[in-house]
């Protein structure tokens, strides 16, 4: 059983779908982990949520949580993942992200947290198959292609589809919507296609890494599809992620951050 020293309290940003699973988890018990804070835009939205949990945490803004926890979960709007982090990693501790897009126009942020002896990690979320990628990435990675398709609703709204006029709500067939880089698509459509810059760190970088989007009215799931060759092997992955109540994210992308929360006290951990 896990000391109350050595217990490591963690705060959550945000809570969607993906923070509230997190939230629950870690209140129902995670070895090693306490729930001590959350920061959100509406308080008095999640006050229900919060008050059934077992233990209350407390309701904080941004810049607080670092005097309060050692570990933050990023499960908010992405334009927000600077100030979440950088409190953190600039204090030697550990900044869990999900929108991890953001990342690649705060990169500076991998070299605050290496000065000052924190950590940034992305789960694997709804990607499978990152551990063979991160093991070929210790070879050479020839190239890396990903298709995405996923329906039309995830992906309304996004910026390169407003800028492009691109009229993808009133589509009868699949359409090809983007061909390009992960740091492109990253741009463009930041809170769907965070999985294909997680893609492209733990290879060959966001502008080799190549990418399609497609929209397509009969999907109800997100489907990846991810080609890899290296010196090492070639392999090909496929997933459909079933969609949380928030159709731009994949139901197995909270159950990763879990997964990735329960390996901190587990005596056995499978996987990179």
């Amino acid at each position: 059983m896990t000391s109350p020293q050595s217990v490591k309290r963690v705060a959550v940003v945000g809570l969607g779908a993906i923070g509230r699973a997190v939230a629950t988890a870690l209140d129902g018990g995670l070895d090693g982990l306490a729930l001590v804070a959350v920061s959100v835009s509406d308080p008095a939205k999640h006050r229900e949520f919060l008050a059934a949990l077992s233990k209350s945490p407390a309701i904080l803004p941004i810049d607080a949580l670092a005097d309060v926890a050692d570990i933050v979960i990023e499960c908010a709007p992405a334009a927000l993942l600077r100030s979440i982090v950088a409190p953190f990693v600039s204090r030697g501790k550990t900044a869990i992200i999900l929108s991890v897009g953001a990342l690649l126009e705060n990169d500076d942020l991998v070299a605050t947290a290496k000065q000052n002896g924190g950590q940034i990690v992305v789960p694997t979320g709804a990607l499978i198959g990152l551990d063979a990628v991160t093991a070929a990435a210790e070879g050479t990675i020839h190239s890396v292609r990903m298709v995405t398709r996923k329906p039309v609703k995830g992906l309304a709204g996004a910026p390169y589809i407003v800028e492009n006029n691109i009229d993808i709500e009133s589509i009868t067939e699949p359409l090809k919507i983007f061909d390009g880089t992960a740091r492109e698509a990253a741009k463009g459509f930041p809170a769907n296609l965070n999985v294909a810059v997680a893609l492209s760190l733990a290879g060959i970088g966001p502008d080799r890494t190549r990418l399609e989007i497609w929209a397509d009215p009969a999907l109800t799931r997100n489907v990846h599809r991810v080609e890899v060759d290296s010196d090492s092997a070639s392999f090909t992955m496929s997933i459909e992620n079933i969609p949380s109540e928030n159709p731009k994210t994949g139901r197995i992308t909270a159950l990763s951050v879990i997964a990735y929360l329960r390996k901190q006290g587990s005596a056995l951990r499978v996987g990179t």
